[in-house]
């Protein structure tokens, strides 16, 4: 193994880490919680839209000013505390179990308020790892966090569903409250001075959110990308409104079952994340951006053909394929992003792309609700894995077709303006 390899990069490792944990926290938690709506609380379709919804909402509401934010902060101090507020807002469903008080209300506040602080540790760290392991190791670094993304979305998920079936969904959420101040624990760790972001002499909230927004759709790749993702993450949000209440109401499934399926769909984010760096160097970043997604996203429409029995088998070989599709492009087109953006946009840069793909979500997922008590659960399913099969259409009518590498795979380009 190389020397220069991120292996041997001692706060890469810690700041991998400590993201591998709070991930693992984080898929754990959406799946206790959503089990704990559907068969404690016994939640209705469109309440479970509301729930998905309120786990995303921030990014909608104050994605742009919170770019604005992280660029004037230092980025591990925020890392930290968003990772201990994360812990201490998940605790308080426990206790309320414990006292007999928990309603489904609190759910939608303490998924709302995580939502918060999780949009500020992924502009954060998105930020800050061109600074730890500079612009040449983007590629390796976004993989090798996109692989314990992968992993934590296999295993947790089944952790989850598991701890729900043993110990009741409430006390399951324990775990995840903890994993996040773990999380805390190891990112303090990382050594490396980071310097105080400069200050402005005059600070223009309007101004700044209007320079990275300029960056974003100024870029006519950028503006494909961002409007491809967004896109999905629509769809997605619906589809993940109903995916609990598909496979527990119409599959027939137990928690633990539901943690299964989930935990083996994503076997295809750990296969996309290990061979994302050789796609790119095989057909090139720009063509692994939309022709990966064109050929692996349709195989989302197998999850509403599958019915109780074997053919439970349809969903999870669909749910596999597509996993494995996304990470391969979110590795190519979030090195990318990184990589061509000035140090000083890198937190409205981020801000500016998940304030609309993934403000997309919340918006997607009320939708759902609304899909899955108008045309029935399965109905709902197969309109919602029909708009993520589409998504693609914006990067395969984009510039993006006819080139092999981007502008900036191999060099940096200024800026485009508009």
């Amino acid at each position: 193994m190389a020397r220069d390899s991120l292996w041997f990069h001692r706060d890469f490792r810690r700041l991998w880490s400590g993201d591998t944990v709070s991930q693992f926290s984080t898929f754990v938690s959406i799946t206790v919680l959503q089990l704990l709506a559907v068969t404690v609380l016994g939640a209705a379709p469109f309440e479970m839209g509301l729930l998905t919804a309120a786990e995303h909402a921030a990014f909608l509401l104050i994605g742009l000013p919170a770019g604005v934010w992280v660029d004037r902060m230092r980025r591990k101090p925020l890392l930290i505390s968003a990772d201990l507020a994360r812990g201490l807002l998940l605790l308080t469903v426990p206790i309320a179990w414990w006292a007999g008080l928990l309603t489904l209300t609190q759910l939608l506040v303490v998924a709302l308020l995580v939502g918060v602080c999780t949009l500020f540790f992924d502009v954060a760290y998105q930020s800050y790892l061109p600074f730890l392991v500079g612009r040449g190791k983007l590629v390796e670094g976004n993989a090798k966090l996109q692989a314990s993304q992968s992993v934590a979305h296999v295993t947790g998920p089944g952790i989850g569903g598991a701890l729900a079936q043993l110990a009741g969904a409430a006390n399951a959420v324990l775990a995840a409250g903890l994993g996040y101040l773990a999380s805390a624990a190891l990112l303090l760790r990382i050594s490396v001075a980071e310097p105080v972001p400069r200050r402005a002499e005059t600070r223009n909230l309007r101004a700044e959110i209007a320079e990275g927004l300029r960056f974003v759709f100024g870029n006519s790749t950028l503006r494909s990308i961002t409007l491809c993702t967004a896109t999905g993450n629509f769809a997605g949000g619906a589809f993940a409104a109903l995916q609990v209440l598909f496979l527990t109401r119409e599959l027939g499934l137990p928690a633990a079952g539901v943690g299964l399926v989930l935990a083996i769909s994503g076997v295809g984010g750990i296969l996309g994340a290990f061979t994302a760096s050789w796609w790119s160097r095989r057909i090139g970043q720009a063509r692994a951006v939309w022709l990966v997604p064109l050929l692996t996203w349709p195989a989302q429409l197998l999850v509403p053909l599958a019915v109780p029995g074997w053919r439970v088998g349809l969903a999870v070989s669909g749910l596999v394929i597509v996993s494995y599709g996304i990470i391969v492009y979110n590795v190519a087109q979030v090195s990318y992003r990184q990589a061509i953006c000035p140090d000083r946009l890198l937190g409205r840069m981020n801000a500016s792309v998940r304030s609309v793909v993934w403000g997309a979500m919340p918006v997607g997922s009320l939708l759902g609700g609304v899909l899955g008590e108008w045309l029935g659960i399965r109905g709902g399913v197969w309109v919602a894995t029909t708009g993520m099969t589409l998504a693609v259409l914006w990067v395969l009518c984009s510039p993006l077709r006819t080139m092999r590498d981007m502008p900036g795979s191999e060099a940096r380009p200024q800026p485009v303006s508009s």
